[in-house]
Formats: structure tokens, C-alpha cells, sequence
């Protein structure tokens, strides 16, 4: 009787059989290698795609989120708007609460104004500038640095120190390449002294290839001038509601820290949390500026995009199948005899049947390891010809080969069937 063999032993015929017919299995493979290859590049593209908008909208990794009062979805201006009822300066209370939020690193409070403030040195002044008054730890939370001279911190607060820190663009306009440390500026007609110079930690430039990306990525980009928020009175309004920045644990906590933050800052106002407000023009409330759902709401068009594609390029892994359903009924023709024998000896259906299902599923396999070597070289081929960012999906190349040997599988259960199910008298006498 014949030998019932094992798997191993289909796996040593399965490659056999292959390298017999070395063109032969490679253009029934063929199918599958574009089809697994187009797969990767695509979903390579897509990754790397999504990583940069994610990277654009959020930027040098400060995983910084800003917590302001907004009138629905839009900022609310104190340029030209009067402080809303029932709003107040945070309390120390509530930002010990904030702080101790589960995935915050840390968090202060500030104000701001956009463009009402006039800011001068010399003969040189700023038309469009922003001031934020800070409190201690707002540059850690804002993930900020001095590049020159030195940050404010809470001394500069409590003894109301009227000094100042320049972010990078308003120290080129307003002192062009002279160092701008010790000198004095007017800001609103009051004496500031400049002490340092600040930017993100982590050097970063979005990548800006249309004009739709440099509004979508870039924003409000003006100069931005520093002071202590303790001298804010001084040039503005006393008990001015505060705005919150927080600093998230990561990058994926953004969206709920930013929430949590909102949640308790409607909360100590008894306004309620994120959800439904008064509606129409009052309804003003504390929400956050959720940059990482912008980047997934980016990400989700451009998935969306790209879907179909994927679709397109699986339709050659059913043609590739089907290519080795053809291949594999061909097989079980030329090897009639050889079944035909096997069986008069004892073979069962089952060791018929397992033996081309066993060789269906490694030409397919090895399809699929050639296609992922393919597609992943075309992904950077595209990167470098596109200039389009990509990313090797781990998983989708797991799952490429795990759903080509499938295929094999599947497209070859006729054949093996076929195969088994042949009549041994007629099988030898086929010529």
C-alpha cells in the first residue's frame, strides 16, 4: 500500500512539481504577485500618507493641546468682545484637577489676543501680532524652548516683572539679525524688556505642496510675543476667563485629554461638559482644538480615496486565482496515471486531495512572499519617482500572504476534488 505520507512530505512534491515546470508556476503566479505587490505600495502610500498629515496638523511631537472658550465651533475674540456672563479666571482648584487627569504631562493657563495690540522697537513696529500672557510651566506645556537668553518663570509673575519673549518671527521683524536680548520694546505704550528668544523643541516643517495644504497645515503663523500673566491687566482687562494649553502623555491621548480639560473647565462654570449646549449664538462654552481629530478627518477622506483602489487591485488576486485553478485542473490531467496508480495501491481521497490543495497553496504562498518583495520595492520606487511619503504596513504584509495562500485554498479545492475523485481502472488506462 502506498504510504499515507503527511504534510511534510505534500510540501517536498508541492515544490517538485514546481520546479518542473519553473515558467509555468511563475506565470501562474504572476497574478498573484501584482496583485499582492499593487496591495503594499498601495496601502504603503496610504500609511505614509496619513503619518504625514498626522505629522503636519500636530506637528514637532509637543502633543500640545489648547483648551479656549468658543462661541459653537468658532474662537471667542476679546479683541472686540466683551467678557461673556458667568465666565471667570480658572481657578487653582480646577487646574490641580486638570493636572492630575489621567494622560496629562502637564498644563497652565494663559490669554491672548491676536492682532489688536500695537508692538514697537525703535522706528520698527509689528501690524499683526499675537501676545499671550503666560503662567509658569505654559512653555514646558506648550513644548517650547529658549533659543536665546532665557524663558520667564514664576518669579517674573509674582513681582508683576514687565519682560518679555520673543518667538522667532517677531524677533526677525522686529530686530532683524541684531540680537534682540536687553533691549526695550512698547507693547499697547508700556516698556517691556526682552529676555529671550523661543521655538518648539523639536525643529519642524509641515510639508506644504498646494495652497490648500499651507491653510490646512500651517494657520495662524504671525509673531508671537510673550508676557507674564500677571502683567496682563497692564495692558488689557483684569480677571479675564484664562485659556488652558495641556500636554498630553502621547499623541494618542490628545483627543480625550483635551476633552477631560474642557469637561472640568464647563464644569467649575456649571455650563456642563462637551456635549449640547444652549445652541444658536450663546452657545458659549470651553472646547478643545482637537488637531488629531482634524488629522483622522483628513486621513479619513484620503482612506476613503484610496479604498477603491485597493478593490481594483484585489480583482487581480481573483484573477490570479483563477489562473491557478487552470494551472492546477492542467496538472491533475497530465498526472491522471499517476493518480490513477496511487489510488490502485491504496491511496485514500484524502492523501489525493490534500496532496494539490498542499500544492495550490505553496504556489500561491510563494506568490505572495515575491509579491510583498515587489511591493515593497515599488513603494519606494513611488517615493522617490512621486515624492510621496510611505510606510511598510507589518500587518498588511502578514495578511497579503496569509489571504494568497487562502487563495490557493480556495481556487484549488475544484482540482484536488477533481483529482480524488477519479476512477483508478480509467485513470491508468488514460493515455
Amino acid at each position: 500500500m502506498v504510504r499515507n505520507g503527511g504534510f511534510a512530505e505534500n510540501i517536498k512534491l508541492a515544490f517538485r512539481g514546481i520546479s518542473t515546470h519553473k515558467l509555468r508556476s511563475f506565470l501562474t503566479m504572476l497574478g498573484i504577485i501584482i496583485g499582492i505587490a499593487s496591495i503594499i505600495a498601495i496601502v504603503s502610500t496610504i500609511k505614509g500618507t496619513n503619518e504625514q498629515i498626522k505629522q503636519n496638523l500636530i506637528g514637532a511631537g509637543t502633543n500640545s493641546v489648547t483648551v479656549k472658550i468658543k462661541q459653537n465651533d468658532w474662537d471667542y475674540e476679546f479683541d472686540w468682545m466683551e467678557i461673556p456672563d458667568g465666565f471667570y479666571p480658572v481657578s487653582d482648584e480646577t487646574m490641580r484637577q486638570i493636572r492630575e487627569l489621567s494622560g496629562v504631562k502637564s498644563a497652565a493657563r494663559f490669554v491672548s489676543r491676536n492682532n489688536s495690540a500695537s508692538v514697537s522697537w525703535g522706528g520698527t513696529s509689528l501690524d499683526s501680532c499675537g501676545i499671550i500672557g503666560v503662567e509658569d510651566g505654559y512653555f514646558v506645556a506648550a513644548g517650547l524652548q529658549a533659543v536665546k537668553g532665557r524663558l520667564f518663570g514664576e518669579h517674573d509673575s509674582r513681582y508683576f516683572s514687565k519682560v518679555a519673549v520673543l518667538d522667532r518671527p517677531a524677533a526677525r521683524s522686529l530686530f532683524s539679525s541684531e540680537d534682540p536680548i536687553g533691549k526695550t520694546i512698547e507693547i499697547q505704550g508700556e516698556a517691556f524688556l526682552v529676555v529671550g528668544v523661543t521655538d518648539t523643541r523639536n525643529s519642524f516643517s509641515p510639508t506644504i505642496e498646494t495652497m490648500q495644504d499651507y491653510y490646512t497645515y500651517m494657520g495662524d503663523k504671525s509673531a508671537r510675543i510673550y508676557i507674564p500673566i500677571s502683567d496682563w491687566p497692564i495692558l488689557f482687562q483684569f480677571d479675564e476667563p484664562e485659556s488652558v494649553i495641556v500636554r498630553a502623555k502621547d499623541t494618542d491621548s490628545m483627543t480625550e485629554v483635551g476633552r477631560a480639560t474642557a469637561d472640568l473647565l464647563n464644569g467649575a462654570l456649571g455650563i456642563g461638559g462637551t456635549g449640547e449646549g444652549q445652541g444658536g449664538d450663546n452657545d458659549i462654552r470651553y472646547k478643545a482644538d482637537d488637531l488629531l481629530e482634524q488629522a483622522k478627518q483628513i486621513q479619513d477622506l484620503s482612506r476613503s480615496t484610496n479604498s477603491m483602489l485597493i478593490w481594483i487591485a484585489g480583482i487581480s488576486l481573483i484573477v490570479g486565482g483563477i489562473g491557478v485553478m487552470n494551472i492546477m485542473l492542467v496538472s491533475v490531467t497530465e498526472r491522471t496515471r499517476e493518480i490513477g496508480l496511487k489510488k490502485a495501491l491504496g491511496a485514500r481521497k484524502s492523501r489525493i486531495r490534500s496532496q494539490f490543495l498542499t500544492e495550490a497553496a505553496v504556489l500561491t504562498s510563494i506568490g505572495g512572499i515575491l509579491g510583498v518583495a515587489v511591493g515593497i520595492a515599488l513603494a519606494y520606487v513611488i517615493q522617490f519617482v512621486a515624492q510621496v511619503p510611505v510606510s511598510i504596513s507589518v500587518p498588511s504584509i502578514l495578511i497579503s500572504v496569509v489571504f494568497s495562500t487562502a487563495v490557493g485554498i480556495v481556487f484549488g479545492l475544484l482540482p484536488s476534488i477533481q483529482a480524488s475523485n477519479l476512477d483508478p481502472i480509467e485513470a491508468l488506462r488514460y493515455e
